[in-house]
Order: structure tokens, then C-alpha cells, then sequence
């Protein structure tokens, strides 16, 4: 088996507790029947999926949100309730990459949107106190910005070209097994992380 020189992170559930829940929760409140089968851990419906790959403008998701609700509902009520399922970050386990980084290059791809973006990096420096979640990184693929998203192989693909790296020297590791399934089928070593699990408790050379 092939020495792993690169570690890829996932973001939300790996490295920043969310709570899925609570953004179905309040978009309900705010009109959104069933919002559960438009967006969740495991599937983004078309408006979701084309926010979540850079296909629609933030002023387009709102206008199609309040299309779904007879509620007079505003923007800012919309940025509530779509970020309330981000909680906080995993101080412990931004630790790990500090000391990983002696011996590993590390990455973070992550299926997001510019709304969720701009929220969680203003948290990242709120609650670390340091300017740049990104810096932990040689380098960041946000879905939004790559305009591809998990669980395509394209993005994926993307990030061994863009970096040049092999899978087979590549642990990945993300709390949602439909991503790790593509990852295996790539030829990346991967770990999926369960709830109770954390990353600075895994045994990271035995993966």
C-alpha cells in the first residue's frame, strides 16, 4: 500500500459541528413544507445543488425561496434560517491539523454556498481568534467556488489535478459515506467519521 502524503478533510461533521435539524426546523416555520426533501446531509434538491456549485446567485436562491412559501418572508429571515445548522467549530480537532502538517500536505474540500461561506469564516475568526480557517491548508475546494460538489467524481478529480496529488497517496475523510463511497472508487484510502468519532482520537498512520 502506498504511503499517504495528503490528507483531504471534510468540513461540516469533521471539522464544524452541524445540526441539520435546526435549518429544517426554521425554514418550516417560515413556510417550507417538507423542507427536509429539499436539502439535507444526504441530497440538495435542484435550487440547493445549483446554490451549492456556484449556478445561482444568492439574490436568485432568495427569490426562489420565497416562491416556495406563502409567508412574507425576508432575505435576512432566509440567511437565519439557512444558517442555523452551523454550530461551531471543533477546537480540538483544528489542533490536529496544526501537528499533522509536520507530516502530511492537508486539504479541505467542502460542498457549501457563498451564504454558508461567508458565515462560518466569520465564526472560524470569532470563536479562534485567527484570520483564516484556509490557512490550515496547503489549499481549500469549496463546491460554490470549484462549481462541482460531492458526491460527483468530478470534484474529486478536480482536486488530484489541481494539486497534482494521487489517490492512492490520499486519505480523504468526511462524516457522509456516499462521499467516501465515490472517494474509494477513485483509489483514495478514506475514513468514514462517525458521529462519535473525532479525528484527533483516529490513528492516522494506521488508516
Amino acid at each position: 500500500m502506498a504511503q499517504t502524503k495528503n490528507i483531504i478533510f471534510d468540513l461540516g461533521g469533521v471539522l464544524l459541528n452541524l445540526d441539520f435539524q435546526k435549518t429544517i426546523d426554521a425554514f418550516e416555520k417560515l413556510g417550507l413544507q417538507n423542507f427536509e426533501n429539499m436539502f439535507s446531509q444526504f441530497k440538495a434538491d435542484e435550487l440547493f445543488a445549483k446554490l451549492e456549485t456556484g449556478r445561482l446567485t444568492e439574490t436568485e436562491f432568495y427569490e426562489a425561496v420565497k416562491k416556495r412559501t406563502t409567508q412574507e418572508i425576508t432575505e435576512a429571515a432566509i440567511d437565519d434560517a439557512w444558517n442555523a445548522l452551523i454550530l461551531d467549530f471543533r477546537v480540538e480537532s483544528l489542533s490536529l491539523l496544526e501537528k499533522l502538517a509536520a507530516d502530511y500536505k492537508l486539504y479541505l474540500l467542502s460542498n457549501t454556498n457563498s451564504i454558508h461561506l461567508k458565515y462560518f469564516k466569520k465564526l472560524f475568526t470569532h470563536q479562534t481568534g485567527k484570520p483564516l480557517l484556509d490557512d490550515y491548508f496547503n489549499k481549500a475546494w469549496y463546491s460554490n467556488e470549484v462549481g462541482l460538489r460531492k458526491p460527483g467524481a468530478g470534484i474529486f478529480e478536480f482536486a488530484l489535478k489541481d494539486e497534482n496529488l494521487l489517490a492512492a497517496e490520499t486519505l480523504f475523510i468526511d462524516d457522509t459515506l456516499i462521499n467516501i463511497e465515490t472517494a474509494q472508487q477513485l483509489g483514495f484510502k478514506t475514513h468514514h467519521l462517525l458521529p462519535t468519532e473525532r479525528i484527533e482520537l483516529l490513528d492516522i498512520d494506521s488508516i
